[in-house]
């Protein structure tokens, strides 16, 4: 019997669920769970995030072809519909869902991670990890991390947005060849993708449309700023109302501006380390 964690990406999801992936299996140590990934590139690097096992799929229905009947999963994805999710109940052993709805219900056979949700076999949490959770030295004012992916290249569509606060821009893992070199003559002083860990506890203030990046951000001291991309979900919204994270929509400079200006009186929460907890449920929950 084996288990497994499936994550969502791709260069049309970004990476904010492996990032929180990291996380968890980071608290977790020393279990032998593989990571399933529905994009082959991430699954190929995951090994420089610690992450010892890991699998690249086509879709999610491929599941499956990896896992049998009776292994156990921790599910990290919104693509399966009802249907799909109550076979999935059934053909593993023991099945952890983690979801950011609000208004989601815990299904009977099934174990929660939400950060709304409160009840039995249910773990209120936000996984953050472990590293972010110190005192750093902010040396860059600002940094803008637009997301892993930008297939439509809207972050060159909007420069304007951040163009007059120069700063350092933070490169995506699922940016083409061509547009990466653009965005570093644009932005002469940025991180590549490897330095992510480097951008969030080095920046006072983090502009990103990366729900996980504002998290990271805010448990590194940092004071984030959180805009929102068309193509992203707004599950966040209530969870950030609550953390005093200032949120941006449609691109609004002039906001955006007068927050920065005013940033300093901003009354950012303050993040719980949740590893803990997270651990015990999860190893409780799969029997580990």
């Amino acid at each position: 019997m084996r288990t497994f964690y499936y994550v969502h990406t791709g260069h049309r999801i970004g990476l904010d669920r492996f990032r929180r992936s990291v996380a968890i299996l980071n608290a977790i140590q020393n279990e032998d769970i593989t990571l399933l990934t529905s994009d082959y590139r991430i699954a190929q690097v995951a090994r420089d995030f610690g992450i010892e096992k890991s699998v690249g799929l086509d879709v999610v229905r491929n599941i499956p072809q990896i896992a049998h009947n009776g292994d156990k999963l921790i599910f990290d994805s919104v693509e399966a519909n009802p249907v799909m999710l109550e076979d999935m109940r059934n053909y593993f052993s023991k099945f952890i869902r983690i979801s950011d709805d609000k208004n989601d219900v815990k299904a009977e056979n099934e174990a929660l991670l939400s950060p709304y949700l409160n009840g039995e076999g249910i773990c209120n949490c936000l996984p953050v990890h472990e590293k972010y959770f110190k005192e750093f030295e902010k040396s860059v004012e600002i940094s803008y991390f637009f997301g892993d992916d930008d297939y439509e290249k809207d972050l060159e569509k909007h420069f304007e947005f951040i163009e007059d606060l120069n700063p350092q821009l933070q490169l995506g893992f699922y940016y083409f060849l061509d547009y990466e070199s653009m965005l570093m003559k644009k932005f002469p002083q940025h991180f590549e993708f490897e330095e992510y860990d480097a951008m969030i506890t080095s920046s006072k203030i983090v502009i990103t449309a990366s729900p996980q990046a504002v998290l990271d951000s805010l448990a590194s001291g940092g004071k984030p700023i959180y805009f929102q991309r068309e193509d992203y979900t707004r599950d966040f919204h209530s969870l950030f109302e609550r953390l005093g994270i200032p949120m941006i929509f449609d691109y609004d400079k002039k906001k955006l501006h007068e927050l920065i200006r005013n940033i300093d009186t901003v009354a950012y929460a303050k993040i719980e380390q949740n590893s803990y907890k997270i651990t015990h449920f999860i190893k409780e929950n799969l029997n580990l």
